[in-house]
């Protein structure tokens, strides 16, 4: 019996550490970038949707952008064309683009179900629909790539009806340029730029790893808080390179525009985006401007 009423007085703690961050961002936007790992295994797929609606129940306004790359390169086998990347970007001819359109079309509606199973209103849309994402033809390194957007412009129009109507939107990361001609784009470009636009209070990335290291060959070094200043140095001193090295500057760009903070999860851990939402400490990188305060309160 004893040991029950600690189980429950320990549960109890956990939701009077939420509260401050629940009256906090009650009303407040997030944006969440879902890929990696957590979109291929059933179970963490699961828990991501529930950490999703519970931060939608307890008044959050969430977005969630969605990649699904690895589902397009099993369709593309399925129809004997072999996936090509260049610089970590898909090249994308016209074949591409259409099987990448339709999977990415299918991932998002079953998101949709899934969230609808928890009774939330969910809507799937694309970049294309309401002109939310504008692109131009992007090339990497002066090379053409195919049809891969880089986003000119955004109109969050749709996301704030969608809002105000208490949906919670759902999007995949297709766009159209200026003569509609359709574009696959980047999910963490496509979440940066949504996050930009808005000027949300989060953007959560959920990955395949645990956060920002000082070192990545030491794991106690990894970074709760990461100032804009010192992931800056981290990249000047080359510590941070590869697919990491987007991701960061994306990082960076989101706090300048105005987002509050940043966060780089590992959506490998069950439930992560509410452990480093709702705890004192959480167990990813959130990225803050210099001047904003820290867990402690303290600007560091």
């Amino acid at each position: 019996m004893e040991r029950d009423m600690q189980s429950f007085l320990e549960k109890a703690e956990v939701l009077i550490e939420a509260l401050p961050y629940i009256r906090r961002f009650n009303r407040k936007v997030i944006v969440v970038k879902y890929g990696g790992s957590a979109m291929i295994d059933d179970s963490l797929k699961k828990n991501v949707i529930q950490d999703v609606t519970l931060l939608k129940l307890v008044g959050f306004k969430p977005i969630i952008v969605h990649g699904g790359g690895k589902e397009i390169s099993k369709w593309l086998e399925k129809v004997d064309i072999k996936p090509e990347f260049y610089n970590g970007l898909r090249v994308t001819d016209e074949p591409t683009m259409e099987i990448a359109e339709m999977v990415l079309g299918k991932v998002n509606k079953d998101l949709v179900r899934m969230i609808e199973e928890l009774q939330i209103n969910a809507i799937g849309i694309s970049g294309k629909d309401g002109g939310l994402l504008k692109v131009e033809k992007k090339f990497s390194d002066g090379r053409d790539i195919g049809y891969v957007g880089e986003i000119t412009e955004v109109n969050p129009k749709i996301l704030y009806d969608l809002l105000e109507k208490d949906f919670l939107p759902v999007i995949c990361p297709i766009g159209m340029d200026k003569n509609y001609q359709t574009y696959n784009i980047n999910a963490d470009d496509a979440a940066c730029a949504i996050a930009k636009a808005m000027k949300v209070e989060k953007l959560a990335f959920l990955t395949d790893i645990e956060g920002i290291y000082a070192d990545m060959n030491d794991r106690s070094s990894l970074f709760s808080e990461l100032r804009t200043s010192t992931a800056r140095q981290l990249i000047k001193d080359g510590n941070i390179g590869g697919g990491m090295l987007p991701k960061i500057q994306n990082c960076i760009d989101a706090i300048e525009a105005g987002v509050s903070r940043v966060h780089i999860l590992d959506g490998r851990i069950p439930h992560c985006l509410l452990l480093e939402i709702f705890t004192n400490k959480g167990i990813g990188t959130a990225i803050l401007d210099d001047s904003e305060a820290g867990y402690s309160g303290q600007a560091l």
